[in-house]
């Protein structure tokens, strides 16, 4: 045991002995070859631009000697005023691009309007002649309410269309979430339709042309009188392009210049100019999706409401009143699935009149303190 002991102890020692030797010899290694290259100024050394480039390296130097040249802009949108304003793109739109090439030209056409529909598959055959009615100066965009999206690929069309899957929405629940201003900045006027319209005596560009014509931000296409109407002002006359009011039932306009007798469109077939759709798009309630009570408040987007909102008589559509999202309800003690739809319509248009005349309150009291 004890020649065993003496045998590690003796390794132990050698091998620090050479360690002791190899670093001595190292460092002096180090300091001859570093005595026998010119010194190297850091102050001259550049970083490769393919690393850094000139604008972040000048920039960097100068937050170091002087921190109030770093970038803020309070005229950026929210959120990006760390940014020059030459890099901010703060508008968008739904231009499809293609995956490769330059990007300067993806693009042959860029279609002026936006036309969407809140559909089921059951409607495709409707929607299909709707579309029809659309030029390429027109985006077309499906939101699907059925999530039977990829089924539409029978339609040439729909493969150049857009389309939005979420199942058992309305078209202002789409509409607040995939319609916001800054989004479809590109369309001068947007058309936000239901599925179920008939449109044999519609042409969309004739619809534009009498659009900017009359001077309407808002309008809808007239319809056809026969076929369950509720609202006077909305009713075909055979006898003029357009009309911008009309005369209803005995009380029911307070003022001939309020709806529903003028400043008044439906909600099933509007057409809006991109600046009054910036507006009703901040008025689109988030939690009221069906968008009742709407028609009556739409004229708050637009002064004087009674010249800028109308409806054309010579494009006019058919309603055909089909309930398909009725039937996306769910049946509840023991009421049908369109009866707690309709409901909740109900409901919300007295939700939405509260909401108004509160926020009508609270501006006039906070006014009248200023």
């Amino acid at each position: 045991m004890g020649s065993i002991h003496r045998s590690v102890l003796y390794r132990k020692t050698s091998d620090s002995v050479r360690f002791i030797i190899t670093t001595i010899f190292g460092v002096a290694f180090g300091f001859f070859i570093g005595i026998s290259f010119p010194s190297v100024s850091l102050t001259k050394f550049q970083l490769s631009s393919g690393l850094i480039s000139s604008h972040d390296a000048k920039g960097h130097s100068r937050s170091i000697s002087n921190s109030q040249t770093r970038i803020y802009v309070p005229t950026n949108p929210h959120g990006a005023e760390l940014l020059p304003p030459n890099i901010v793109v703060s508008e968008s739109d739904f231009y499809l691009r293609r995956l490769w090439g330059e990007p300067s030209e993806d693009l042959q056409k860029k279609p002026k309007y936006l036309v969407t529909f809140t559909v089921g598959y059951d409607q495709r055959n409707t929607i299909a002649a709707c579309v029809k009615k659309f030029s390429d100066d027109f985006t077309i965009l499906l939101f699907h309410y059925d999530g039977r999206a990829s089924e539409w690929d029978q339609f040439e069309w729909s493969k150049r269309a857009i389309h939005v899957s979420v199942r058992r929405q309305t078209k202002w629940w789409y509409a607040k979430r995939f319609l916001h201003p800054d989004i479809i900045a590109a369309y001068e006027y947007i058309f936000i339709w239901d599925e179920d319209l008939g449109v044999e005596h519609f042409d969309a560009e004739k619809y534009i042309e009498l659009v900017r014509k009359h001077g309407l931000e808002i309008s809808q296409p007239a319809l056809e009188p026969n076929n369950g109407l509720t609202w006077q002002m909305t009713k075909r006359r055979g006898d003029r392009e357009v009309h911008k009011d009309t005369e209803e039932k005995p009380g029911w306009c307070s003022d001939p210049r309020l709806p529903p007798c003028a400043a008044f469109v439906e909600i099933m077939a509007p057409v809006f100019s991109r600046e009054a759709w910036r507006c009703v798009w901040h008025m689109i309630q988030n939690d009221l999706v069906h968008g009742w009570g709407l028609d009556f408040a739409l004229r708050r987007c637009v002064e004087p409401a009674h010249e800028k909102i109308g409806v054309i008589d010579s494009q006019w559509i058919i309603h055909q009143i089909v309930p398909s999202l009725g039937n996306q309800g769910e049946p509840e003690n023991g009421k049908a699935p369109w009866e707690g739809v309709r409901a909740r319509c109900r409901n919300e248009w007295s939700m939405f009149q509260n909401r108004l005349a509160e926020a009508d309150q609270a501006y006039a009291s906070q006014t009248s303190k200023e």
